[in-house]
């Protein structure tokens, strides 16, 4: 059996496809989750599991009738795409410094915005529905606008790969940016709100919850499902401006097809049904899995990264991992390594190279393979990525 079921005195039981034992502030987190009486059949926890706010970032919770904002987190809809060429590596050469500086003029990163909206951006149908958002936002659909098509800060990146089969790849990861954020904060308090009210009894304060058929419920998973298509669309306007570089770089600019187009989603929620039965699967740091599903799982900037087609395990309610996970924090690894280090652990990748992204060094996350290892039973691996070019945010 792959999954291990931990030892927990819990209302629901906590199965873990972690190959390392969780340390206890880790384990604590999974009990606190599997004691909520909403939980539907058991917590699920991917190989990638690791410490985050309320829930462990690598856990999947089905529910009934109940949802926890904090759960699905901040960055709503915070996920990947990716798309397979038809070009060989050798098209690459002497190129990459070049796609990369036309990769940071067309896309902005960090706190940056557009300066100008694009046509598809401001045609989105979904702009329709802005008013009906959290009266907290409302002075933000200007923001939003430019932001749509920007790659935001942390771990989120754009990279050029090749697969072993010499064919490139283009990849990305980014979520919903300030909108989706600020929409999560204003659930997350209302219903840290509401528990205090309710004077309920929770194992952590992150763990407030919105009860179906409530007008919290419904305002929150209206907002929910319009930011988790905000991000989806946000991958696909840079993935359209990244896909017009490579072209001008190796096509002489003509249009080609993509092989192959995944994006997906790995915090978000979603009405599914599982064991037969009608429930909200929250995956925090997790991808769906179902039978025939394509996800994508990156490690870091000098490891591989995976295209995977799903096995539909049930017990993991057809979840994988979503990468490799942070081995050490951010402060953490900003102490531990030096810019000498990250140039070594780089090697090979045309990226920036400066004390800015010290956090995102490799040393800093688990090392991939393991994680894959571990998931033999939830994926099968279509393609093997190394990157050879990485924008960070």
């Amino acid at each position: 059996m792959p999954y291990k079921k931990l030892e927990i005195s819990a209302e629901s039981p906590v199965l873990s496809w972690a190959n390392h034992e969780l340390k206890d502030n880790e384990t604590q987190m999974a009990k606190n989750v599997a004691s909520l009486p909403f939980v539907f059949k058991h917590v699920a926890l991917m190989p990638d599991v690791h410490l985050g706010k309320g829930a462990l970032v690598g856990s999947v919770i089905a529910t009934k009738e109940a949802i926890i904002p904090a759960a699905v987190g901040v960055d709503i809809g915070c996920g990947m795409g990716a798309i397979k060429t038809p070009f060989k590596a050798h098209k690459l050469e002497g190129k990459l410094k070049k796609i990369r500086l036309d990769i940071e003029a067309a896309i902005p990163t960090g706190f940056n915005e557009n300066k100008d909206i694009e046509k598809s951006v401001t045609n989105w149908q979904s702009w329709s529905d802005f008013k009906e958002l959290h009266s907290g936002v409302q002075d933000l659909e200007s923001k939003a606008m430019k932001q749509l098509g920007s790659l935001g800060g942390g771990n989120h990146f754009i990279e050029v790969c090749v697969d072993t089969e010499n064919q490139v790849w283009l990849m990305l990861h980014s979520g919903s940016r300030n909108i989706g954020n600020k929409l999560a904060q204003y659930h997350i308090s209302t219903a840290k709100d509401l528990a205090k009210m309710a004077d309920t009894n929770l194992p952590d304060k992150d763990l407030a919850h919105f009860v179906s058929g409530t007008p919290e419920f419904e305002a929150y998973w209206r907002d929910l499902q319009w930011a988790q298509e905000y991000a989806r669309f946000n991958r696909d306007v840079m993935m359209a401006r990244f896909k017009k570089i490579i072209e001008k770089h190796l096509a002489g600019g003509k249009p080609f097809k993509p092989l192959l187009v995944v994006n997906c989603h790995h915090n978000y929620s979603e009405k599914e049904v599982h064991f037969g039965e009608d429930v909200y699967v929250t995956r925090k740091g997790a991808v769906r899995a179902q039978k025939e599903d394509y996800g994508i799982i990156p490690g870091s900037m000098g490891a591989k990264s995976y295209i995977v087609k799903g096995k539909g395990n049930v017990e993991s309610f057809c979840s994988c991992s979503h990468g490799a996970g942070r081995l050490m924090s951010r402060t953490k690894a900003k102490k531990a390594y030096t810019l000498d280090d990250l140039i070594e652990q780089t090697k090979g990748v045309e990226c920036r190279k400066d004390e800015g992204i010290l956090d995102e060094i490799p040393g800093a996350y688990k090392p991939i393979e393991q994680v894959m290892d571990n998931q033999s039973d939830l994926v099968e691996v279509v393609a093997t990525l190394k990157q050879v070019l990485c924008v960070k945010g």
